[in-house]
């Protein structure tokens, strides 16, 4: 029988090596074709494949059982789960009309909510405060019910004052903005980070410590061009892609045919 060839991996040192191994064997599996096999070498073999101890493999292919992306059978052998594979990534679209109908799909818990310092590292967008007001929430898929990312919104008090928690569990923030607190939303900026997940972040996504998290820092505006919201979020490494578009200009355009910018900084919602 046909068996499901893995990528290869160099291996860090400075990290565990059964975490190295699970998730570049997880990246295989979510990225494989449709009709790749679904059965997976023996642990000798991966062991082998990877440059590490069978001991150190059992334990990597433990991970991928308990997250269910693959089945051990005894004297049968390895398999990966028909049903695995890429979730529907979060794409993101420059319109404001598509930011604020992108998280339809989305359920959203509120974690809670109140005043805190302004953070050192957000203090330029906040020059004329000491504190603002936080917003936490957790959102999962409406569908699967799986956890897909969670984010802080840091948002001026007066503006803050005319929000009800309750609406940020059924629109985002960048509807409640603009529907609820009555802000004319100017622009929306996103800083896009790859960064590994820290203790709680990997306990509200339900994925392991280190695991690769996509975290964006969006920041929206009013039509003055001052901050109102400056939103951390925290997406899995699985949910995430970028989807760009341009048109392009022909050599010969005339000189009253201006090029269309691309507004490469505007994206996801920034809650």
């Amino acid at each position: 029988m046909t068996v499901f060839a893995p990528d290869s991996l160099e291996l860090n040192r400075k990290l565990p090596l059964w975490y190295q191994v699970s998730q570049s064997l997880r990246a295989s599996i979510l990225g494989r074709s449709p009709e790749a096999p679904l059965r997976l070498p023996t642990e000798e073999q991966l062991a082998g494949h990877y440059g590490v101890s069978v001991l150190t493999m059992r334990q990597a292919l433990k991970e991928l059982e308990q997250e269910g992306l693959i089945s051990r059978h005894r004297r049968r052998g390895t398999f990966i789960e028909p049903a695995a594979g890429p979730r529907a990534p979060v794409r993101l679209l420059g319109s404001v009309d598509a930011i604020v109908a992108q998280q339809s799909g989305e359920e959203t818990t509120l974690l809670g909510h109140g005043p805190v310092p302004v953070p050192t590292d957000l203090a330029g967008f906040f020059p004329d405060l000491a504190e603002v007001v936080r917003f936490r929430r957790l959102r999962r898929d409406r569908t699967s019910g799986e956890p897909v990312n969670w984010v802080e919104n840091l948002v001026r008090p007066e503006v803050a004052a005319r929000i009800e928690p309750a609406t940020l569990a059924r629109w985002p923030m960048t509807r409640v903005l603009r529907d609820v607190a009555g802000v004319a939303v100017g622009r929306i900026t996103n800083t896009v980070q790859a960064r590994l997940a820290d203790p709680e972040t990997a306990r509200l996504l339900a994925v392991p410590l280190l695991s690769p998290i996509l975290h964006i820092t969006g920041v929206e505006y009013d039509a003055c061009g001052r901050a109102v919201d400056v939103a951390r979020i925290h997406y899995r490494g699985d949910r995430f892609s970028f989807a760009v578009s341009m048109d392009a200009v022909s050599a010969d355009a005339g000189p009253g045919d201006a090029p269309v910018e691309l507004p490469l900084d505007d994206g996801p919602d920034a809650d």
